[in-house]
């Protein structure tokens, strides 16, 4: 709301309008009874203008009436441009063009037909005095709503910095979300994952001491230690990055390490069929990292909760999409349960396939019907206990299926 209250400039101006009165009372010596009036209306005036800022409309026509009034009573002259230009400008500024305009145009018509019927010569009328107090009426109008304008485009680059300021404010806070979103599934991930391959070769170290088999046992001890060392480097990055610790990080995990994970979950007894189709040595990192990820939390809920014997995970690539599945052949899901896409680990598979524009479909597979991998002669790289050179497959008990697709078209490398 704009402030109302007269101001220093306001003061200075109505002083100016009552000055210029006094002048010209000065100049034209009327009798003591007129000087006195002339001052009066002067100050009349200059009162006008202070009630202008507050009241532009009724000061602009209360201006007209005294000014009219002021030649009524023959005091001395002092033009119309001059004693109403003070109020002409504070109403234009206040906004009010259109009333201003119309005003100095009536003073001026009224000022005409009166000076012509006093016998004035039109020429000098019309062409020199008429002309300079329309010119400066017309002034100071204009002045007026330049200034308004000058003052509404300062205050609109003003909420524009603010608003920008605000939404920068509110992308930091987007960006600080996003960050800790990614932190928890990194974290999530890594620890779910590792306790799972844990649990499983702890299982297999205590049954091997229990049939005296040290080889075994050595075996899956050898599995925990590793997959804990992976697991701390991991935790040890993320820690850093919180903390913002200078010096090397552990590299995000990637497609390339995806034969690592696998071959950590075999040695705790599950059968894992690693299927590679297509080019993949030119994915993006970011992709390869969801890729290992989205592995990493079906593998994880495979070992958690499916009881199954054997996972495939297939993994097509074309120059546009990739194609991401794996099947199982344990209980399948169950109302519910982690598998039912109500658990984390689900929720945040799907949000970070949804980062890069993709779509996650999970569900029970029906025996018989499990499409695990199809691939051209001489087009399927195979890690695993399997090679698969095409062909369908199965899952015996229903199982599960974690279907992944990912755009490749825009995302950076």
């Amino acid at each position: 709301m704009p402030d109302t209250s007269p101001t220093r400039a306001d003061a200075l101006l109505a002083a100016a309008t009552l000055g210029l009165v006094a002048v010209a009372v000065a100049a034209d010596r009327p009798a003591p009874g007129g000087a006195a009036l002339a001052v009066v209306a002067g100050a009349v005036l200059g009162g006008l203008v202070l009630g202008a800022r507050r009241w532009p409309l009724p000061a602009l026509l209360a201006t007209a009436v005294v000014i009219l009034g002021y030649y009524a009573l023959d005091l001395p002259p002092v033009g119309v441009a001059a004693p109403a230009a003070a109020v002409l400008y504070r109403v234009s500024e206040r906004g009010r063009v259109v009333p201003a305009a119309v005003v100095a145009g009536s003073l001026l018509a009224v000022s005409l037909v009166a000076r012509l019927a006093e016998g004035d010569d039109i020429a000098v009328v019309v062409g020199t005095e008429l002309g300079s107090e329309g010119a400066l009426l017309l002034a100071v109008i204009a002045l007026g709503d330049a200034v308004r304008n000058r003052r509404s485009l300062r205050a609109a680059l003003v909420r524009q910095a603010i608003a920008a300021d605000e939404e920068r404010h509110r992308e930091a806070a987007r960006q600080v979300e996003a960050e800790r979103l990614r932190i928890a599934r990194e974290v999530h991930d890594t620890l779910g994952h590792t306790m799972s391959v844990i649990t499983l070769q702890s299982a297999v170290a205590r049954e091997a001491l229990t049939d005296s088999d040290p080889a075994q046992a050595e075996s899956a001890l050898a599995a925990i230690r590793s997959v804990s060392g992976s697991a701390m480097a991991e935790l040890r990055a993320t820690l850093g990055t919180l903390r913002r610790e200078p010096g090397p990080r552990e590299p995000v995990p990637g497609f390339d390490q995806l034969p690592a994970l696998v071959d950590g979950v075999r040695r705790g007894g599950l059968a894992v069929d690693l299927r590679v189709e297509g080019p993949v040595d030119t994915l993006p990192a970011v992709v390869g990292s969801t890729v290992y990820r989205v592995v990493q939390e079906a593998l994880t809920n495979v070992l958690r909760h499916a009881g199954a014997t054997r996972v495939t995970v297939t993994v097509r690539a074309t120059p546009g999409r990739l194609a991401l599945e794996v099947v199982d052949d344990g209980r399948g899901g169950r109302p519910g349960g982690p598998t039912s896409g109500r658990g984390q680990g689900l929720r945040g598979m799907a949000e970070r396939v949804a980062l890069l524009g993709g779509t996650v479909e999970t569900g029970t597979v029906e025996t018989g019907t499990v499409r695990t991998g199809t691939a051209a002669a001489g087009d399927t790289r195979t890690t695993g206990e399997t090679t698969a050179t095409g062909g369908t497959g199965t899952s015996g008990g229903g199982g599960f299926r974690v279907s992944v697709h990912l755009p490749l078209a825009g995302v950076a490398a």
